[in-house]
């Protein structure tokens, strides 16, 4: 379920680096299905400096209204503007075309080092998010 080729946070985050060097970012499918219909995104504008693990933006669903933390830490290049009239797309392609940020990452072999594996984060959804 969880793609194998990106890191998680224990926040339900992923980061996937890209081959130009720019780390890609989304939610998981299991913080999706924790919120619901997702209806609304407030993320960060390009330019915007991340730290890794602090807040990037808020998602609100027909449940509630969640923050979301940024797995890296770098400079905002892009935002996926498809989830301004499509934000369900965050429920129906997670890890696809529900990606949320691009990040042009600051230290990234530390702070990828920082995050789990694919079976570290299944393990951790195993024992402690359930």
């Amino acid at each position: 379920m969880n793609p194998n080729d990106r890191k998680y946070s224990k926040e339900h985050e992923w980061a996937k680096v890209e081959s130009d060097g720019g780390v890609v970012v989304g939610i998981t499918h299991y913080a999706q299905d924790q919120l619901g219909d997702v209806v609304y995104l407030d993320l960060p504008t390009p330019g915007t400096e991340l730290e890794q693990y602090n807040k990037l933006g808020e998602i609100e669903s027909v449940k509630a209204v969640s923050d979301v933390y940024s797995p890296i830490g770098g400079t905002v290049i892009t935002v996926n503007t498809l989830l301004i009239d499509s934000p369900n797309l965050v429920n129906e392609d997670p890890f696809g075309e529900g990606w949320l940020v691009r990040i042009k990452p600051k230290d990234i072999d530390q702070e990828m080092a920082n995050l789990l594996t694919m079976e570290a984060y299944q393990d951790f959804l195993d024992t402690e998010a359930h």
